[in-house]
């Protein structure tokens, strides 16, 4: 298997002069360095999936996204360096792979895409309808919507093996849970995860439940676990994919100020909201750990279509 470099992940500490103030250490998880076009969580919700593929000798990869999904790209990409074919099933049947740069991407790397009607991407997780697409791609192993499934989680969760055991915080973006159950998983009891949806309106806690039941946890280990756990709902800025002119100007500050790259769809938020608790909670005393999960080939679409640059 042609593996990820984690060790391009490092901890880089940023600090302002309040929170030297606070004695508070704060460290930022670059997963978003561990590779060009796999970035951040993407490699690490991947991984296992695709060392699952090979040992069941499966040729094919298939998974399914939206139109911009960074999930799609990684698995393309993925894919190909592992000898493996790609088929993505994408939400929106009126559009091509010459879309946008994204789904491009996607077919340069030589993924198959497939554009299906938004009733019919409803039932992506549907049982039956997968066993209708293993009819008509036989030998494939199919990934879900952003890699959110059991070896996705556990590759999340392996993500402490390269952590300070001694941390008292995270503060993550969260998607699909993939990544939040795995860091709530592998978490110290000592250590608070806050996870930062950026869906509106999304049951965060019911979706982890149903992830990590398929850990066959029961309730009493799930009250356990979630007793470490709070959802940060109010930094969504609107929902998926939506963005105000503050975020993108915030996104543009923290680059000059600390030199990250944040994306507006998923990290630029869970940062503020990080900044944000700090002062609201009134941290002191801490080490801190926001998890970089990547996701800047988002951004680009963005630039474009406001006319802007994010990282000047």
């Amino acid at each position: 298997m042609n593996f990820p470099d984690f060790n391009r992940s490092i901890l880089k500490e940023i600090s302002t002069p309040e929170w030297e103030k606070r004695n508070l250490t704060v460290l930022v998880k670059r997963d978003d360095l561990i590779h060009d076009e796999i970035s951040g969580n993407k490699w690490r919700k991947l991984v296992y999936n695709i060392e699952q593929a090979q040992l069941k000798r499966n040729d094919t990869i298939l998974t399914f996204g939206g139109a911009f999904s960074n999930h799609l790209v990684a698995t393309a990409c993925a894919a190909k360096l592992n000898g493996l074919k790609a088929i993505g099933i994408v939400r929106g049947e009126e559009l091509t792979a010459e879309s946008n740069a994204t789904l491009q991407r996607c077919k340069d790397y030589g993924m198959e895409l497939v554009f299906v009607s938004r009733e019919l991407y409803h039932l992506r997780n549907d049982r039956q309808w997968w066993e209708e697409l293993h009819l008509d791609y036989p030998n494939s192993l199919i990934i879900p919507e952003g890699g959110a499934n059991f070896y996705g989680v556990l590759g999340c969760q392996e993500i402490w093996k390269e952590l300070p055991k001694d941390t008292d915080r995270i503060f993550v973006a969260q998607g699909t849970t993939t990544t939040s159950c795995g860091i709530l998983l592998g978490a110290p009891k000592s250590c608070f995860i806050h996870a930062v949806p950026v869906l509106k309106g999304f049951d965060a806690e019911a979706e982890m439940k149903q992830l990590l039941y398929s850990y066959f946890l029961d309730e009493e280990l799930l009250t356990e676990f979630f007793s470490k756990l709070k959802i940060e709902q109010d930094y969504h800025f609107g929902g998926y994919g939506k963005y105000t002119p503050e975020l993108l100007n915030y996104i543009t500050e923290k680059y000059r100020q600390f030199g990250l790259k944040l994306d507006p769809v998923y990290t630029g938020k869970a940062f503020s909201a990080m900044e944000d608790l700090i002062q609201k909670l009134d941290l002191r005393n801490e080490k801190i750990i926001f998890i970089h999960t990547g996701g800047i080939q988002g951004s680009k679409g963005i630039e474009e279509k406001e006319g802007i640059e994010l990282y000047e």
